[in-house]
């Protein structure tokens, strides 16, 4: 039976035990709730930046292959990841050596040795360049969408930064960066699997304990109104177009989250969802079509991805805003709500048995305000209704929300024909398409 636990140390640091003791192995998790939109202006990409920096040595661990070396001998493999609005750093480790992993996070993230600068900055070059082509061009189509959805605030900037700002870090610009938003009060430690919550807390209090210095957050919320359809084209050479349709959404804490769930599994939510289900088995015009939920502190998106044949281009358009506005404007069929509710079900409960999901779900959830148990999201999930999903896609899929992005090589006419579907999906809303 799982069993999370949490405590606050004195200096304001939140620790999380999630008691799985019928699993063999332990995962521990840091967040930071910093992210590529809290970079200064002129220094986007710092967060990204800073997390890789803090691989490369620390006091203990002089350099990357000593500091990982001290990961894998107690069955670790340290990962991290930035976000817009997060930094998480995380390992597996055997339960017996719980203990030592937290010891070890601790001397990356207080006593970083920052070295090798120069080094880091040819690696993240080199992974930003593959969101660039050979002209220069930005060709990441969530990078791009993210530009039209908040165009001059720090989340319509790639999380990765760009070219000459990678260039430009400094070592006083790590270390402000870390001053500024490392703090204890500012971050959560999560430890999942296998363990005694006492021991875990024990710890990370001899571990953290020390760690100090106060937290003052700065909102920088960014401008959420959208009159009209945007769009925007990146030729590029490819033997296809890269296609997302990105809707401006809803924000983390707003009650249509939960519906919105159920709108992504719906669409893309395997086998039997409707654009597979369209764009695929009945077209056979793409491999695959995904959908994701970027929900942030006060906005958010809901961005639909395919990659197909240019010639195909407009058709596959056409025939994911059929979809979005068929949600907006009927009610999801009584059976069919039922079949994707309990899909969801399925996978809170699979979720039981993943470390890595329970340290996000109480680890993350805590970070950002919304711990939730599956308990509480299946009970949330019962409560929507036909008549309350379409309430919500309606308001999702709203024309003046839409927002498309296509990167790749154009068929002749193409753009104005993507530019006149825009037009009519503008002028029709749920009742598109007006055939």
């Amino acid at each position: 039976m799982t069993g999370c636990r949490t405590r606050f140390l004195a200096n304001g640091l939140r620790v999380i035990a999630v008691e799985m003791p019928h699993l063999h192995g332990a995962e521990i998790a840091i967040y930071v709730k910093v992210g590529g939109r809290d970079d200064p202006p002129g220094k986007e990409g710092l967060a990204h930046f800073l997390e890789h920096m803090l691989f490369r040595g620390t006091a203990e661990h002089p350099t990357a292959m000593e500091l990982e070396t001290a990961f894998e001998a107690i069955g670790g493999s340290v990962n991290a990841s930035t976000d817009e609005e997060s930094t998480c750093y995380f390992s597996r480790v055997h339960p017996d050596h719980v203990a030592a992993g937290i010891h070890l996070f601790s001397s990356m993230l207080l006593r970083p040795a920052l070295t090798g600068i120069e080094i880091e900055k040819k690696i993240i070059t080199e992974e930003a360049l593959e969101d660039i082509n050979e002209n220069g061009e930005e060709i990441n189509t969530h990078n791009l969408a993210s530009k039209l959805l908040w165009p001059g605030h720090p989340l319509g900037a790639p999380t990765i930064g760009y070219l000459d700002t990678i260039n430009a870090f400094t070592p006083d610009d790590l270390r402000a960066h870390l001053a500024r938003h490392y703090l204890p009060a500012n971050s959560v430690i999560v430890v999942a699997g296998r363990i005694r919550g006492e021991d875990a807390f024990a710890a990370c209090e001899e571990a953290f304990g020390r760690w100090a210095g106060p937290y003052t957050p700065v909102a920088n919320p960014p401008a959420c109104r959208q009159d009209a359809p945007q769009s925007l084209f990146v030729n590029d050479s490819d033997s296809q177009v890269h296609l997302q349709v990105a809707f401006r959404s809803f924000a983390r804490l707003d009650p249509r989250i939960m519906a919105v769930r159920l709108i992504r599994r719906t669409l893309c939510g395997g086998g039997s969802s409707r654009l597979h289900l369209s764009l695929r088995e009945k077209l056979g015009i793409v491999y695959s079509v995904d959908a994701s939920i970027s929900a942030y502190d006060e906005t958010g998106s809901f961005a639909i991805e395919l990659s197909t044949a240019p010639e195909n281009l407009v058709q596959a358009a056409r025939e994911v805003l059929r979809e979005t506005a068929r949600l907006a404007r009927e009610e999801l069929p009584a059976d069919e709500l039922q079949r994707v509710r309990q899909g969801y079900l399925f996978d809170l409960e699979y979720s039981r048995d993943s470390t890595y999901e329970m340290q996000v779900r109480y680890g993350w959830g805590e970070l950002m305000g919304m711990v939730r148990s599956i308990e509480e999201d299946a009970a949330e999930a019962a409560l929507v209704d036909g008549s309350l999903l379409r309430k919500a896609a309606a308001e999702l899929f709203a024309p003046h929300n839409l927002n498309l992005v296509a990167v790749g090589p154009s068929e002749p006419g193409s753009e104005e024909e993507l530019s006149a579907l825009l037009q009519k999906y503008r002028d029709n809303g749920p009742k598109f398409p007006d055939e």
